[in-house]
C-alpha cells in the first residue's frame, strides 16, 4: 500500500521537508488513481455495515491542517457515501468561554462516538499543542501558578505526554485513532488562497487572517513536527499525506482509512439458534399472510 510510506511511528526525527507534497515520487496514473479510489470507497461502504452492526471497535480520524490544505473537501468526498447513522463529524473552531473553562480534552471526549460508529475530526486538540504553542495562547490560560509558572517546552512536554496517554487509553477502550496530517506545499497554499479571493463560489472561503498564519508557515511546520514526534507510536501512528493534488490525497486517505477498518472486528454478529428459530417462525407467519 503506497500509503504506508507517509506513516510516522515516532522512531527517529521527524522532518516535514522529508515527505512529499505531491504524487510525483509515487510515479502513479492519475486515471487509475481516481479509479482505485471509487473501488476503496466502496469496500469502506460494505465494511462500515458490519463494523455498525458488530458494535466492538469504534474509528476517530484525527484530520489536521493547515489552511487550504483542503480538509473539508476531503472529508466530504470520502464521507459522503457511507451510511449518515454511523458516522458524525465534528468542526472544533476556536475555543469558547465555557470550553476553556474545562480541560482541553473537555469538548473532545463529549463526542467520541460509541463502538461501531465512526467520528471525524476537523482538527483536534492538537491544536492545543500547535497553535496555541506558535501564538503563546497559554499565558492567557486562567489555571493555576503551578501550571502555568513553567518553562513554555515543559508545559507543552507535559501535554504531549497527556495526548499519548489519552489516545493509549482509547485504544485500550477498543477504539481504533486514524490520525492524518494533510500536507501542502507553500506554493500550493498560495494558488488556493488567490481561488478563494478570484472565484465567486469561493470567496466566502477566504478570511484575511489566514495571511497572519501564512507568515508564520515555517513556525507552524515546526510546531507540528514536535507534536508527531511526541505523540507518535507504533499503535496510534501519523500519517503525513501529500495535499497538493485533491485526487491523490482522497485516495491515500481512503487507503489508510480501509486499512484501518480491515484491521477492526468488523463480522457481522452471530446469531443464536435460539433467535434463529424464532426468526423462522416470524417468517412462516409472514409468508401466510398471502402472496407476495
Amino acid at each position: 500500500m503506497k500509503s504506508e510510506k507517509y506513516m510516522y511511528t515516532g522512531k527517529g526525527n521527524l522532518h516535514l521537508n522529508d515527505y512529499p507534497t505531491n504524487s510525483k515520487e509515487d510515479d502513479v496514473d492519475k486515471q487509475e488513481i481516481i479509479a482505485k479510489f471509487e473501488e476503496n470507497i466502496k469496500e469502506i461502504d460494505d465494511l462500515q455495515e458490519a463494523l455498525y452492526a458488530n458494535g466492538k471497535e469504534g474509528i476517530i480520524v484525527i484530520l489536521q491542517a493547515i489552511d487550504a490544505a483542503g480538509k473539508d473537501s476531503t472529508i466530504k468526498r470520502v464521507f459522503s457515501g457511507l451510511n449518515p447513522q454511523g458516522v458524525t463529524v465534528s468542526n472544533f473552531k476556536q475555543p469558547n468561554t465555557d470550553e476553556l473553562s474545562h480541560d482541553y480534552l473537555w469538548r473532545f471526549n463529549k463526542v467520541l462516538p460509541r463502538r461501531g460508529e465512526i467520528a471525524v475530526f476537523n482538527r483536534s486538540y492538537y491544536e492545543d499543542v500547535v497553535t496555541v504553542s506558535v501564538h503563546d495562547i497559554q499565558k492567557s490560560y486562567s489555571m493555576a501558578n503551578r501550571v502555568l509558572d513553567v518553562r513554555k517546552s515543559d508545559f507543552f512536554n507535559i501535554r504531549y505526554k497527556q495526548i499519548q496517554n489519552y489516545e493509549e487509553y482509547l485504544y485500550e477502550n477498543s477504539y481504533r485513532l486514524l490520525k492524518i496530517f494533510l500536507h501542502v506545499s507553500k506554493d500550493t497554499q498560495r494558488k488556493r488562497f488567490l481561488e478563494r479571493i478570484d472565484k465567486k463560489e469561493k470567496k466566502w472561503k477566504f478570511n484575511p487572517n489566514d495571511l497572519r498564519d501564512r507568515e508564520l508557515f515555517d513556525k507552524i511546520m515546526n510546531a507540528y513536527e514536535k507534536a508527531f514526534e511526541n505523540t507518535s507510536t507504533e499503535t496510534n501512528p501519523w500519517y503525513i499525506i501529500p495535499a497538493d493534488q485533491k485526487w491523490y490525497t482522497r485516495y491515500l486517505f481512503s487507503e489508510v482509512l480501509l486499512k484501518t477498518m480491515q484491521n477492526c472486528d468488523t463480522k457481522f454478529p452471530t446469531i443464536s439458534q435460539e433467535t434463529l428459530d424464532e426468526m423462522q417462525k416470524c417468517r412462516e407467519i409472514l409468508i401466510n399472510e398471502g402472496p407476495i
